[in-house]
């Protein structure tokens, strides 16, 4: 078991991602080469305005700097802390927590499924596998949001060379509708349903989630689900983030999670 590590670490970069959203780096952090795809960093505050630590999943890590990308959208006190931050301010990171996403094989079809501020443990989870050598034409990445403004950094996915669908409600961006049924359409072409090379990966809200595992039992398609959660403590003592199983009680999101096989939650 890797050790989880409380250090100060200071805001190295900041790129505008615009409709709120910000790509923050943060440096440097003695962890960051032991950190995996799903994982997340529990960060705390000098300003009493947010009293609690925030988690927020990981979007990249550069480990010969040993800094840490994340992805934010300013929707509460903890993300406005983080969006007022400049560089070489402070902020303590501890991690990294959580168990993370267990890799394909290399001749399986990966479908990462978005939504929203899901976005950035999929994009990790795209990058890592293909330093590993992963074959980017075997990652098919959906991404969705309720218009174009948020579907985030897009140009970065594309220069992955991976296959990018996109989807919004409202048709701004990519196909209309809901990116589950963008999805369930994929997984319904011949030659990709029922044939056992399709794995699903998937963050987003609890509606995404919940369409995901419906869809991955339906196809008989395995994958892994990646919750969000408050997580006052992010190690398990406070039990704030628990989730129902359908086996039967309950199950921590920052300690048996974030990262879920399909058809093991009561979403």
């Amino acid at each position: 078991m890797k050790p989880i590590i409380s250090h100060e670490v200071f805001l190295t970069s900041r790129r505008d991602l615009k409709n709120d959203h910000l790509l923050l780096g943060f440096g440097p952090f003695p962890g960051a080469a032991s950190i995996k795809p799903g994982q997340f960093v529990h960060i705390g505050f000098r300003n009493p305005l947010a009293f609690y630590r925030r988690a927020f999943s990981i979007a990249g890590v550069n480990t010969v700097k040993r800094e840490i990308e994340i992805i934010l959208k300013v929707i509460g006190r903890g993300s406005y802390q983080l969006s007022q931050l400049r560089a070489g301010e402070g902020v303590n990171f501890l991690g990294p927590l959580g168990n993370p996403f267990v890799l394909p094989g290399k001749r399986q079809t990966a479908l990462m499924v978005a939504g929203g501020v899901g976005y950035p443990p999929l994009l990790f989870l795209a990058m890592h596998m293909i330093e590993r050598g992963y074959d980017p034409k075997n990652i098919v990445f959906f991404y969705g949001g309720r218009s174009s403004e948020d579907i985030v950094d897009r140009a970065r996915i594309r220069k992955l060379g991976v296959r990018f669908l996109p989807a919004t409600q409202n048709g701004s961006f990519g196909e209309r509708g809901m990116i589950t049924a963008l999805l369930k359409r994929f997984l319904s072409t011949p030659g990709t349903a029922g044939s056992g090379e399709n794995v699903i990966f998937a963050c987003g809200p609890e509606g995404l989630l919940e369409a995901v595992d419906r869809i991955a039992a339906e196809f008989e398609t395995p994958g892994q689900l990646a919750l969000e959660a408050p997580m006052p403590c992010g190690f398990g003592i406070c039990l704030g983030c628990v989730v129902p199983l359908k086996s039967g009680g309950f199950a921590r999101v920052c300690k048996e999670g974030p990262v879920f096989d399909t058809g093991t939650l009561a979403l």
